[in-house]
């Protein structure tokens, strides 16, 4: 399998795109082929190539096997291009997929759909002062009074995020390294920023340890716990404490685990048939408030309830890195429902080891599409 990789070295380092490398990458480093510092130093495309493949052909024909299989994977077409394999059929007419290369950098969106979108009923509007009020939280753990708690590579998660987050046009509040209490507080200083007034949308971006519902702080332990319930960020952007977010975009990205248990299980064959369900009417005996409790929020956790979130010690988390990417790529043209289902696609995708973890939409109440028209010269 080595000699079946060197025959198409040459054509691997010209044809390979950076997000193709950084998938093998991934791949890699879950099956122990390489470090994970293989690509430090290496700044053009084609070293990073040379690097890669040059590495798994001195570890032998095993791991270029593994090599070979999770470039099908990652990239099918390239796959069948170097004369590998086959190309697989193109799907139906009747089911279109728009399959989008993948860019590094944060395409921007042009005015005519900015324009495009103005005054319709089903988009939340954007205008030139409300896009250059925006403002985002963000939040980190990386170091924690237990030693065995550091976050390794939450670093790059901050970097990356912060990077994102400014490219959207976003004012970054970011924090490092904050208790339960300090995230409490954080959140509710952020909800009283003079900018929300005139602002269109805001973000709230966490990462850190988690238990379900729960943030872990930097002074947890066993004896002690330090938590802050997620539930708080609702409550302190709710339209009761935060009137200035009324009918306004909310966006939260948490980064941290929500339980003990593997996101992969052993799937039988077979299933049994689903219980029925009952619903129950509902009769609203009592309206006190004139606006809803809560609404206009959108979030995307790291992985489904009970279940844990990976993380690189060097590229960070899956979260964070799948989100750069497909807001890089798409958030010109998509709205943010369509993109955080775009993250989740590519967790579905993403199949190292016996390794899953899957991102989750969690308590949306967006009545409207919201797009972040990036790059635009409105300010």
């Amino acid at each position: 399998m080595a000699d079946k990789l060197f025959k198409v070295r040459t054509k691997f380092v010209e044809q390979v795109s950076i997000p193709t490398l950084y998938r093998l990458l991934d791949n890699i480093l879950e099956d122990d082929i390489v470090n994970n510092d293989i690509l430090e130093g290496k700044s053009s495309r084609d070293n990073k190539a040379r690097c890669l493949i040059d590495t798994v052909m001195k570890k032998g024909d095993k791991a270029s096997m593994k090599m070979i299989a999770h470039l099908q994977n990652c990239d099918r077409v390239l796959y069948s291009e170097l004369g590998l394999g086959p190309l697989p059929p193109a799907p139906p007419a009747a089911e279109p997929r728009s399959i989008k290369e993948e860019s590094t950098t944060l395409i921007p969106a042009t005015e005519d759909f900015w324009r495009n979108k103005q005054n319709k009923k089903d988009i939340y509007p954007v205008t030139k002062d409300n896009y250059r009020n925006r403002v985002a939280l963000l939040i980190t753990n990386i170091k924690f009074k237990l030693k065995r708690l550091d976050r390794d590579g939450a670093e790059k998660d901050e970097e990356n995020a912060e990077k994102l987050l400014t490219d959207l046009g976003y004012e970054v509040v970011k924090y490092t390294n904050l208790t339960a209490k300090a995230i409490d507080n954080a959140v509710i200083k952020f909800s009283e920023h003079p900018k929300l007034r005139e602002t269109d949308s805001v973000m709230v971006v966490i990462g850190s340890h988690g238990e379900l519902g729960i943030i872990l702080g930097v002074d947890w332990t066993p004896h002690e716990p330090d938590e802050f319930p997620i539930d708080n960020i609702y409550k302190h952007l709710s339209p009761e404490k935060c009137p200035a977010l009324l009918n306004k975009t909310k966006i939260l990205i948490i980064q941290a685990c929500r339980g003990g248990e593997k996101g992969a299980v052993l799937v039988s064959d077979s299933a049994a048939g689903p219980d029925e369900i009952r619903h129950g009417g509902f009769s609203p005996d009592s309206w006190q408030r004139i606006e809803h409790r809560e609404k206009d929020f959108i979030s995307l956790l790291s992985c489904t309830p009970g279940t844990m979130a990976y993380r690189d010690p060097v590229l960070g988390s899956m979260l964070i890195r799948f989100t750069v990417n497909v807001f890089n790529t798409a958030a010109n043209e998509d709205d943010i429902e369509e993109l955080f289902r775009k993250v989740m696609q590519r967790f579905e995708e993403y199949r190292p080891s016996n390794k899953r973890q899957m991102a989750t939409k969690d308590r949306c109440t967006l009545t409207k599409r919201f797009y972040f028209y990036p790059g635009l010269n409105l300010v």
